[in-house]
């Protein structure tokens, strides 16, 4: 790999981690969704999922340890967006359909973390269920609307830019 994409790749990860500090006060709303799908619209599938495991090994050290109870599903929520937008989004610039591609991760990402804290806590699935759905409605929105309004923007800087970069 290239040290200017390596470096790129350095800057677009550490973008990843302080915008989810800067809206950390706010229950799943950030920006993840729409800069993960941003790249994974940009780089190879492979450098894409390469970036994501980066993102989630310093996210969980930061966060308060190497935890793979949660560094699975978040490693397989986060991964769904270059997969989906290489299987059915590649090559075809539908904004509503990432926006509702954005709504329905929202709501698989709640899900995938629930095997794992049933698991750790003892809680049953339908309680955690129903403590975790308001979070997941607010993840799946704030998905829904920085993808519909934001997107296209910044995929056109973006891509503006990224010739310069390598």
């Amino acid at each position: 790999m290239q040290t200017k994409k390596i470096a790129l790749f350095a800057v677009l990860i550490a973008m990843l981690l302080v915008q989810e500090q800067a809206l950390s006060f706010i229950p799943n709303v950030q920006f993840s969704t729409l800069l993960i799908l941003l790249f994974a619209s940009s780089f190879k599938f492979k450098e894409t999922l390469l970036m994501i495991a980066v993102y989630v090994i310093i996210d969980s050290l930061y966060m308060g340890g190497f935890n793979l109870v949660y560094m699975i599903p978040m490693f397989l929520g986060w991964s769904m967006i270059p997969v989906g937008y290489h299987l059915f989004f590649k090559g075809k610039e539908n904004t509503y359909g990432l926006a509702f591609f954005g709504l329905g991760l929202g709501f698989v990402y709640g899900f995938l973390f629930m095997p794992f804290a049933v698991m750790m806590t003892g809680v049953s699935p339908v309680a955690y269920l129903m403590a975790d759905l308001p979070f997941q409605i607010i993840m799946a929105l704030s998905n829904f609307l920085t993808i519909l309004w934001l997107y296209p923007p910044l995929k056109k800087v973006y891509q503006s830019n990224l010739p310069l970069i390598g």
